[in-house]
């Protein structure tokens, strides 16, 4: 059964960072891009991230770029995103999600499995 577990979400205080892990389970890792996306209330899930499957290539949404990181480790079936200069505009539940088509997109509806979330709050 394909799993994906998000972890490393908490309370930060404005310009702290957080790195997020995304562990998978139950399916080719290595095969699988994967994307990180995110939700604050009232508002529509935004692509934050994606990563290929090798690795070698990367997206990023605007309001992230240059303050995210996003990586993987295929032997650990696991990938990350380094957080950093949080601002409260950044308090959202973050997934992550994997798609076995395509080099990588920040597009919501394309990715067919979804872990269940974890929070991020920045906040003073």
């Amino acid at each position: 059964q394909l799993q994906l577990v998000e972890s490393g979400g908490g309370l930060v205080h404005p310009g702290g960072s957080l790195r997020l892990s995304c562990a998978a389970s139950g399916f080719t890792f290595r095969n699988y891009a994967i994307g990180w996306f995110r939700q604050a209330p009232g508002k529509e899930r935004e692509g934050v991230s994606c990563i290929s499957p090798s690795g070698r290539s990367t997206r990023y949404g605007d309001s992230v770029q240059g303050r995210f990181t996003i990586s993987r480790d295929n032997a650990k079936n696991t990938a990350y995103l380094q957080m950093n200069s949080l601002s409260p505009e950044d308090t959202a539940v973050y997934y992550c999600a994997a798609r076995n088509w395509g080099n990588c997109g920040i597009d919501p509806p394309s990715y067919k499995y979804w872990g269940q979330g974890t929070q991020v709050t920045v906040s003073s």
